[in-house]
């Protein structure tokens, strides 16, 4: 599909169907005005990355050399709501993802093509002070914005985590939507990638954004999950703590299950803390155990997000799959447990048979090697109060998880973005409500079916989940 005419075919619909293209002013105005300013699902702004040629092309061979590689190049940032306008003119851009992470344009060894660029939907992360250590936007140092790779319904990841903030559980990250263009310097048109979703990163501005809740100093944050010898963060092994180090170098690049965040320099005494728990997790039992994990944790926070995330089906989770979760030691002396990584749920299931129907009770690994959530578990109060919080999520008349609240919100997003779901990519161009092709249920819609959860045709997710809960 050609560039130029998709382009301005999209030019033409944003004009007829969204009053937010306006005449725009341009403002350098970065004043701190907050994240929830910016992750709000009643915007639909417009980000621009300009590059100049070599640095695109220099995104495209780092690639070649190493898909994981961390490097970062320059970039113009531009982002546009109603009649504003910020522009950034050098921010730092990588390319994100683990299993999703892909090549922006064209196939191995290619460089840019202005005449038939073969665009490919991919994740970017952001940082604006990369080369400008002052430089923020809105008040942010970072911001992820990524595709909707798997989820034909434009939703999973964006619903996931406002739920989280519906229901009070401020450690989640914030999100919404937003449009992104990509202009490579020389080419007649910008490339229209489509609808992406803009999310907060897990970084020290989220830390700062939260003080009133833990502190202003800044503790250590771990990115938790699976480093590339197969390790992950079970808080039982301690085996793989360190700082992650992603080179344009496979062979020299070192990963691991506990990667280090803040505070790089003190890796000892971060490193001796989260062993400390980890060995005290471990080991205390009874009341000890009890009056030990009620200190260092919220619980109840700890407990409300597992809430969300058994009723939603994060199965790539730390109870499931030991992974895609932060862990923050707060100078307030608390633990807290940050989820992460939410596309991949509503029905799309894969490592255990029908996320849509499993006892939150027993959703992963009840054994010592999930002692973070099944030592917890393992205390009446505190399962007590894990079964009032699903329940709670669930009752009709609150609008959280309840069926016909979550259709409706999900609704109305879809037909916000529809207009502007065509890309110059060519993929991922229709709404659909399925879930990924690759994963287990394929029965399970979002915004029709049965509540049956599979066993007579199509199943609507929510009424099957809520169908499910034994208490």
């Amino acid at each position: 599909m050609k560039t130029s005419l998709l382009y301005l075919f999209t030019i033409i619909t944003l004009i007829s169907c969204n009053d937010d293209f306006d005449d725009h002013s341009s403002t350098n105005d970065n004043t701190f005005q907050g994240a929830d300013e910016v992750y709000d699902l009643e915007k639909f702004p417009q980000i621009t990355l300009e590059f100049k040629l070599s640095d695109w092309n220099k995104l495209l061979q780092n690639y070649d050399l190493n898909p994981k590689n961390e490097k970062k190049v320059v970039s113009k940032f531009s982002y546009q709501i109603n009649s504003e306008t910020v522009v950034l003119d050098s921010i730092g851009l990588k390319l994100r993802g683990n299993t999703s992470r892909r090549r922006p344009e064209g196939n191995n060894g290619e460089l840019h093509n202005p005449n038939n660029p073969d665009w490919h939907h991919c994740h970017f992360g952001l940082d604006f002070s990369k080369y400008k250590p002052n430089q923020k936007f809105k008040g942010l140092n970072k911001m992820i914005l990524k595709w909707f790779k798997d989820d034909a319904a434009y939703a999973r990841e964006i619903y996931c985590y406002n739920l989280f903030r519906k229901y009070n559980v401020w450690t989640a990250p914030r999100a919404s939507y937003c449009r992104i263009n990509i202009k490579v310097d020389g080419d007649d048109l910008p490339a229209n990638y489509g609808v992406y979703a803009m999310i907060e990163s897990v970084d020290e501005d989220y830390i700062v954004d939260r003080s009133n809740e833990w502190s202003t100093a800044v503790g250590f944050l771990w990115k938790c999950g699976y480093d590339q010898g197969g390790n992950n963060a079970n808080f039982v092994s301690t085996q793989s703590i360190g700082i992650e180090n992603v080179t344009l170098n496979p062979a020299t690049s070192v990963y691991y299950a506990y990667d280090l965040k803040t505070r790089e320099a003190e890796l000892s005494a971060g490193s001796a803390e989260l062993t400390s728990f980890i060995y005290d997790l471990n080991t205390k039992t009874g009341t000890e155990f009890k009056n030990w994990i009620t200190q260092k944790m919220d619980i109840d926070l700890f407990l409300k997000t597992y809430a969300v995330n058994v009723l939603v089906g994060m199965w790539d989770d730390y109870w499931v799959n030991a992974n895609n979760f932060y862990f923050y030691f707060a100078p307030n002396g608390k633990a807290y447990f940050i989820p992460y990584d939410y596309d991949n749920t509503l029905g799309t299931s894969y490592l255990m048979p029908n996320s849509g129907i499993q006892n939150p009770l027993n959703w992963g690994t009840n054994t010592s090697e999930r002692p973070l959530i099944t030592k917890i578990l393992a205390i009446p109060e505190f399962q007590a109060k894990y079964k009032s919080y699903i329940r709670e999520l669930i009752d009709s008349q609150n609008d959280l998880f309840y069926t016909t609240h979550s259709m409706n919100r999900i609704s109305a997003w879809q037909t916000r973005i529809a207009p502007y779901i065509s890309n110059d990519t060519g993929e991922d161009m229709i709404l659909n409500d399925v879930p990924a092709s690759w994963g287990n249920c394929s029965f399970y819609r979002l915004l029709s079916g049965n509540n049956l959860g599979g066993s007579n045709g199509d199943a609507n997710y929510f009424s099957s989940r809520i169908q499910s809960i034994p208490f």
